[in-house]
């Protein structure tokens, strides 16, 4: 069955579940391919069908997502008025502090229920943050970092590289869901583009607005993260211990067409209490094409999107969601 044809069946279906996959076995490149073939036929079935999977066994250390919250907290916790010295509205390429409704993923809401602190790929080993990648294009420019919490800016980063390095392991995998070469993304993917934002969810009492879009690392014991399905019904995706979400958003619904899915979510915190999560949004180097990848593009499903790099892409994103 082609990747088209397959993507027509999963449309056909309904999905009411988002599944885990366990990566505790996941082998390198070049290694047991009968075991990579499998792993990568899972992760093509959750992609076609909701968009949307939980790994588990993922290999980040659990003091380093620790570390990165309890610093998060502490920042959140910080008087507006300092944090807002790094407002990111201020800055050419969208670094550094949001208050809450400042974003807006959806010009027809009020506003994203969250604050947020976002930065990207740095050396973890500079004392200061003064390096550009003058490849990154649109995106190109230095993080920012708050003075206070001590040690903020290296949990942040600790997090971070241990997140890209999970990314990487997946990319060859999403090729072989794609029946392509499980190197393919390797010349795509020498600086990956990697932004990652910290965000802090207060308590939400008023209406919900069902267009607020967001997430990716949960906190344990608080449930606020929903999948719209294709049936236009929400289903939760609540935090399991041990766990990460993997939402394949927009680059991979260019790259194939929307064979694999980008799914609408949101993220509603009625718990009564502080939220916060940390996704990471990885992708290509932020000069690469977003071409649609040939096999998922024929007479009956042609091209749906026009051809633009990731760096251009992301950055017209940021823009509207921060109204630059």
């Amino acid at each position: 069955m082609s990747l088209i044809d397959a993507a027509c069946k999963a449309e056909s279906e309904a999905c009411s579940h988002i599944p885990i996959i366990d990566l505790q076995n996941i082998p390198g490149v070049g290694q047991d391919p009968s075991l990579r073939r499998s792993l990568s036929e899972t992760i093509r079935d959750a992609c076609m069908n909701v968009g949307f999977f939980y790994v588990s066994n993922h290999g980040i250390p659990s003091p380093n997502i620790h570390e990165a919250y309890s610093a998060a907290k502490d920042y959140f916790s910080l008087p507006l008025e300092e944090k807002m010295e790094l407002d990111l509205r201020q800055t050419p390429n969208f670094k550094g502090y949001n208050p809450v409704r400042s974003s807006n993923n959806d010009p027809d809401n009020d506003g994203d229920m969250h604050e947020g602190f976002e930065f990207s790929w740095e050396d973890l080993n500079r004392s200061e943050s003064v390096e550009e990648r003058t490849q990154d294009g649109a995106m190109a420019g230095a993080n920012v970092w708050p003075k206070h919490p001590p040690g903020f800016r290296e949990a942040a980063l600790t997090y971070y590289h241990a997140a890209v390095e999970l990314g990487r392991k997946l990319f060859p995998l999403f090729a072989l869901a794609l029946e392509l070469p499980e190197d393919y993304f390797d010349d795509k993917t020498k600086s990956s583009a990697a932004i990652m934002r910290i965000l802090h969810y207060p308590p939400q009492t008023g209406p919900v607005d069902d267009r607020c879009f967001t997430i990716l690392w949960q906190e344990p014991g608080i449930q606020a993260l929903q999948v719209l399905t294709r049936q236009g019904q929400w289903i939760d995706a609540p935090p399991i211990p041990g766990t990460l979400v993997i939402n394949l958003g927009d680059q991979f619904a260019r790259w194939t067409n929307d064979v694999f899915k980008s799914t609408v979510h949101r993220a509603i915190n009625r718990s009564g209490v502080r939220r916060y999560s940390i996704p990471l949004f990885f992708g290509t180097d932020y000069d690469v094409k977003l071409e649609p990848i040939p096999s998922c593009v024929s007479a009956d499903r042609p091209q749906k999107y026009e051809v633009v790099t990731a760096g251009d892409y992301v950055k017209s994103r940021l823009v509207a969601a921060y109204g630059h």
